[in-house]
């Protein structure tokens, strides 16, 4: 048996005023469409904003519905908004932001494995990395550099 080990590297900010300003703008336009979310159920609402190459920001937030799970989250309404309507676009920066109108989230709140999935999927397809930057409400920012940072073994269309 032969053993590895996956490491990933993680920048951690403690404060938006210290992510870089274009970085700033992003996560405050993630946090403009994380209180736009529709979130009567969980109450736990999920803001994501990306950046593509051409400079212009397409937002999402989390929309869900009575019959569970036909809802969406942020980050797939993000990209599948970016793929639709700027499909020649490369997709350079995704900034995730998340509150529960129960307590304060004071955590980083990571894409679930969904959206970790289909962000690989538009990664692998533009063949350049996606950065991504996400946080909870408060409290510290995390920075992969790579969806392949979150999902390292992922499964892709070579198995196909």
């Amino acid at each position: 048996m032969k053993k590895q080990k996956i490491e990933i590297d993680l920048e951690v900010f403690e404060t938006i005023s210290e992510l870089p300003k274009d970085i700033q703008e992003l996560m405050n336009k993630a946090q403009q469409a994380r209180e736009n979310a529709y979130a009567p159920y969980s109450h736990f609402r999920v803001g994501a904003a990306l950046r593509l190459s051409s400079g212009q920001i397409v937002t999402g937030n989390n929309q869900e519905n009575a019959a569970f799970p036909s809802g969406l989250c942020a980050e797939r309404v993000a990209i599948f908004n970016a793929g639709a309507n700027f499909p020649n676009q490369i997709i350079t920066t995704l900034a995730i932001t998340a509150r529960s109108e129960n307590q304060l989230t004071t955590e980083a709140i990571a894409p679930c494995g969904a959206c970790r999935q289909s962000l690989s999927e538009y990664e692998k397809k533009q063949k350049s990395p996606i950065e991504i930057y996400f946080m909870g409400e408060t409290g510290n920012i995390i920075k992969v550099a790579s969806v392949m940072d979150l999902l390292p073994l992922s499964f892709d269309a070579k198995y196909l």
